[in-house]
């Protein structure tokens, strides 16, 4: 039972995580330029640095996640 929770939410953190990083903004452009908001000095918007912040910890979620199956799931 356990393990199927973990897996539901290791699918949905990757899906997640896929998510975010093509929201990112590439070489210019992006998330910022999307919604008329330009980059400031202080290395981006209010939205691109809550963006950074979902990733980040969506790629915590499923590594932890996908490191727990991997160790849980041997026979």
């Amino acid at each position: 039972m356990l393990i199927t929770v973990v897996i539901v939410i290791d699918v949905l953190s990757a899906l997640f995580l896929i998510a975010t990083i093509l929201l990112h903004s590439g070489r210019g452009g992006g998330l910022s330029d999307m919604f008329g908001g330009g980059s400031t000095l202080s290395g981006g918007t209010g939205l691109e640095r809550k963006l950074d912040r979902l990733t980040v910890i969506s790629a915590a979620v499923f590594g932890l996640c996908t490191f727990w199956l991997s160790w849980k799931w041997n026979p």
